[in-house]
């Protein structure tokens, strides 16, 4: 029998009880506020009056999740009531094992609704530990959403207390992931805990024994969650950077050896060496940290990555004389380019400044540096600093077999800095869905055509790079999710191929299913063995996608599934149970996901598949009919069986598909001055057509229509339908929001107000904000309801006028 949901709970708490967790009963805020008192006092060994408990509420009452992780880390300056002043700790970060662990179960909240949280760990009387479960066979994003749910609907409520967690744990008994709280959340920021050889940690009872462990979760908040001031998001480090910074100041602790690090590209080795760097400029015996890199513009590129981590926190050099001064000076943590390290060592006018520093504890950190460590630079450096503690973060390690010979012979990484403290390879990072795999074409054709564009103008925003063409630069440290395909006309080979390669393979979302190459020479030697070689192992079945027939062959075996839940579209409509829906959902699911990578090849054709793309959107309408009548309802205390399916809804959005879009076809029509009037409604039901299939726009179906049907034929000829549409918009828009504000009796800046503010923060307004909005107070048994209704209103507008109207929105 199944495991269900309160067994997995129940069996969760008897195992952290075991691990020294004080199994506490909470069952509501008041008693989440008792306990708080409690254990403030137990924590700081003081007794709290009601009026300086009271003032702590209210200090802690402020700001936003990350505003409050910042307060979590400080102490408060209480002001007693004999007088005197107390300096409050929430949280011990230096000796993270000594404070005060609880584990409850069951909270009762009530925000915009009743939500009840599974399972929490309280630390200090905070609940900075969230786990949310689900029953063995549900999808793991299910518990995702669950959270999301609680983000806005009651996290908010009553102090706030609830955005202090810090991390979150979701599990289904054999996944577990775990993710740092954030405003806005991503399924793809989910991460598995590993051991030190990177084999995943999922089941949910070894999970709590390692990572839940005590002292291990609360060194997670305290040392291994960066504040990014510059996003002001938290950043929990995934497990193969813990292990990596653990290791290298493990190492400076304990020994003068020097060591390397190989993440593969993509894993986030600016995050891992910035978290190293700072923690070893803590330590007593370490003079200062050099981050030092191969180019100026890496220079310039890792100073910004490590200031917006933590403002200020590193100085940056400009010059030789500069980078003399800092290291002459007080400045803990420096990044410059190895180039002017090597000047600053050598050249006579610098001797005197830099003779003091000749046998100081100093730890450098090299990110790369393939060209210039190999030569005389690293012996230069290693020569003249004589307690020296060196430093590799790579990708891509120089080994026997990619070594280039220069006059000191064929030298290695592991010749330069000794051990691999920790590896984690591109294998590993494919298996934990941190980077992508690649699809690789190889076009022996010839290209007549080839042109190399040295127009700098022409490429200002890397934001919107969606193809890149590869002859020398932008091979290493050029970073954009968006970037999917590279074209390669150039003989890369060993760690220059992998380099170039992994630009594509970054993580965006469910859309972005792999990352693309295109090669025009003959590389599949090449490539074959640079992936040997940096995979560790013979695993190109792991490191690229499968041929597109694969793909094909599975699509059409996804298709007889679905015709065995429903033969043809309007069978969807005799699906009468939810489970029989979300069998349907999950089926048509799959062929979405298949289909998103199908059509990544050249070679695609609707022709392969067995399901024509008519009947494929015809079944698609079906799958966003069942989502419109399922999807969450702010007055809902019980979801439905489909209501907890994730349809992903980004798979069947196309960006290009927007009201802009829809406006340049109804601009083309009102032009057509030779159009007979068939073919004018043959256009017009085709742009209907797209109006209903298009998951963006059925909340703006009938306002388009509406458009169409009664203010398009009276468009003069010199009148520009952009502008029609938009007055016509903002009115019907006011129109929406005055027939709101007197169905439900609202003041209507108010209402404007809870508009604005979701837009920003993308959550649902208040119980208390919507009923300040009445104009007359309501019964208090009416309030509920009147509160459900005002929410779901204000949604229907937003999603109706706010979302996906492309250059409309932009001209705003």
């Amino acid at each position: 029998m199944t495991q269900s949901e309160l067994e997995l709970e129940q069996n969760l708490i008897k195992r952290l009880t075991g691990l020294g967790y004080e199994p506490v009963n909470i069952s509501n805020t008041e008693d989440l506020k008792a306990n708080l008192k409690a254990q403030l006092e137990k924590h700081n060994h003081i007794q709290l009056s009601d009026t300086e408990f009271k003032s702590i509420l209210n200090h802690l009452d402020k700001g936003n999740i990350f505003d409050r992780a910042k307060r979590l880390r400080d102490k408060m300056e209480l002001s007693r009531d004999d007088g005197t002043t107390f300096y409050l700790e929430f949280l011990n970060t230096e000796h993270w094992c000594q404070n005060q662990y609880q584990v409850t179960n069951q909270i009762t909240q009530q925000g915009n609704y009743k939500n009840r949280y599974d399972v929490t760990l309280l630390i200090n009387g905070l609940p900075l530990v969230q786990i949310e479960l689900k029953r063995r066979g549900l999808e793991l994003k299910e518990a995702f959403n669950q959270i999301n749910r609680y983000q806005r609907h009651s996290y908010g409520a009553d102090n706030g207390l609830f955005q202090y967690i810090q991390i979150f744990v979701i599990s289904n008994g054999v996944n577990t992931r775990y993710y740092a709280n954030n405003r806005k959340q991503e399924f793809k920021q989910t991460f598995y805990w590993a051991d030190q050889e990177n084999n995943l940690i999922t089941q949910l009872e070894d999970f709590a024994d390692g990572f839940l462990e005590k002292c291990h979760v609360s060194k997670m908040i305290c040392k291994y969650i960066v504040l990014h001031e510059s996003d002001k998001v938290l950043m929990v480090l995934r497990p193969y950077q813990y292990y990596a910074v653990e290791a290298i100041i493990e190492r400076v602790k304990d020994t003068n050896k020097n060591g390397y690090i190989w993440h593969t590209t993509g894993s986030g080795k600016t995050l891992t060496s910035f978290k190293a760097a700072q923690i070893l400029t803590q330590l007593p015996k370490v003079h200062k940290v050099l981050f030092v890199v191969d180019r100026a513009d890496f220079d310039y590129q890792t100073s910004r990555e490590f200031n917006y981590f933590s403002p200020d926190c590193v100085d940056t050099t400009d010059n030789t004389r500069q980078l003399v001064e800092q290291m002459a000076g007080d400045s803990r943590l420096i990044v410059t380019t190895i180039q002017k390290l090597n000047t600053a060592i050598k050249k006579p006018r610098h001797e005197a400044a830099m003779e003091s520093l000749k046998d100081q504890r100093i730890v450098f950190i090299f990110d790369e540096c393939h060209r210039s460590q190999f030569g005389e630079t690293h012996k230069n450096i290693v020569k003249f600093f004589t307690k020296a503690q060196m430093f590799s973060f790579t990708g891509t390690p120089i080994f026997a077999d990619n070594a280039a010979s220069n006059q000191h012979g064929k030298r290695t990484t592991k010749d330069l800095f000794q051990e691999c403290l920790h590896k984690y390879v591109i294998t590993n990072a494919i298996a934990d869905e941190n980077v992508l795999k690649f699809s690789v074409e190889y076009c022996y054709k010839d290209i007549s055509k080839r042109m190399k564009d040295r127009d700098r103008e022409n490429f200002q925003d890397a934001e919107r790079a969606d193809i890149l063409l590869v002859v020398n630069m932008f091979l290493t440290g050029f970073d954009v999710k968006k970037l999917n395909t590279l074209y390669v006309d150039k003989n890369l080979k060993y760690h220059g191929l992998i380099q170039a390669y992994s630009r594509t393979n970054r993580i965006l979302g469910e859309l972005k299913s792999q990352g693309n190459i295109v090669c025009f020479r003959n590389l599949k030697d090449n490539t074959d063995q640079a992936v040997i070689l940096f995979s560790d192992t013979n695993a190109k079945e792991e490191i690229f996608i499968e041929p597109y027939e694969y793909y094909i062959e599975k699509f059409n075996q996804g298709v007889q599934e679905l015709r065995a839940i429903a033969t043809i579209p309007n069978d969807v409509n005799k699906l009468i149970s939810e489970e029989e829906q979300v069998e349907f959902v999950k089926a048509f699911r799959n062929l979405i996901r298949v289909l998103n990578v199908s059509k990544s090849f050249t070679e695609f054709s609707f022709s392969d598949l067995n399901l024509d793309e008519q009947t494929f959107d015809d079944y698609k309408s079906k799958y966003l009919d069942i989502y419109e009548r399922t999807k969450p309802k702010p007055d809902k205390e019980k979801e439905s069986l489909v209501e907890e399916v994730d349809f992903e809804l980004e798979l069947i959005h196309r960006d290009e598909i927007n009201v802009t879009y829809i406006l340049e076809l109804l601009g083309k029509l009102q032009r057509d001055n030779d159009a007979t009037q068939e073919d004018y409604q043959n256009q017009k039901a085709y742009i209907l057509e797209i109006i209903g299939k298009e998951a963006q726009l059925r909340s703006k179906r009938d306002l388009l229509e509406k458009f169409i049907e009664e203010r398009m034929p009276s468009i003069e000829p010199e009148e520009k339908i952009g502008t029609v549409f938009k007055e016509f918009w903002n009115q019907e828009r006011i129109a929406a929001i005055q027939r709101l504000c007197t169905e439900e009796n609202l003041k209507i800046e108010a209402v404007n107000q809870m508009i604005a503010d979701y837009k920003f923060s993308g959550k649902e307004p208040l119980r208390e904000t919507v009923l300040n909005a009445c104009n007359e107070k309501p019964k208090l048994l009416e309030r509920k309801k009147i509160f459900a209704r005002v929410v779901s209103k204000l949604l229907d507008i937003i999603n109706k006028f706010d979302d996906a109207l492309g250059k409309l929105e932009e001209e705003e």
